[in-house]
């Protein structure tokens, strides 16, 4: 498999010595200037990044390109027009939540679903895909949210092609 290129180059600043406060302030100006710059720090959008870059930085996979802000459960679309839903999972146990079209529970909604799993240090961990058959086949139901996911269990990740997982 190949080697995922790395989403951001590392910065290593000793936080031990901060106190928390200090941790606190420098979090506050964080995320002023990210808001200042446009950028968008949370694990679905890091996830998304990592994705697009994995395609594009691997041979025999298609380019993505991120969908039109607002498309509804497509987040990337390929060069031939297939729809790309993508989930990240950092922390916890399962991907975030799928909706079905409102107008008809059946809908297919994309292509494929890939399901990126990030460590702690939001390098890439396990990179899964799913056709839309395969997600239908593992997906589960939130009644909380009235809403799909997919489970992280091995199980249900089998399901689908691991197209990456680090060593």
């Amino acid at each position: 498999m190949p080697k995922p290129a790395k989403f951001i180059p590392a910065v290593k600043i000793d936080l031990r010595q901060k106190s928390e406060d200090e941790l606190i302030s420098l979090r506050i100006q964080l995320d002023k200037e990210f808001k200042t710059r446009g950028v968008k720090f949370n694990v679905g959008e890091i996830g998304e990044t990592i994705a697009i870059t994995f395609f594009k930085n691997t041979p025999g996979l298609t380019n993505l390109q991120r969908a039109p802000i607002g498309t509804k459960s497509v987040d990337a679309l390929s060069r031939n027009g297939d729809r790309y839903s993508i989930k990240t999972i950092k922390d916890g146990s399962k991907t975030g939540t799928i909706y079905p079209d409102p107008d008809n529970n059946g809908k297919q909604l994309f292509e494929f679903l890939l399901v990126i799993q990030i460590d702690d240090d939001y390098e890439l961990h396990k990179l899964h895909r799913f056709s839309w058959e395969q997600f239908l086949n593992v997906r589960q139901w939130d009644k909380t949210m009235n809403a799909w996911y997919v489970p992280k269990t091995l199980k249900a990740l089998k399901e689908g092609e691991t197209l990456y997982e680090k060593k």
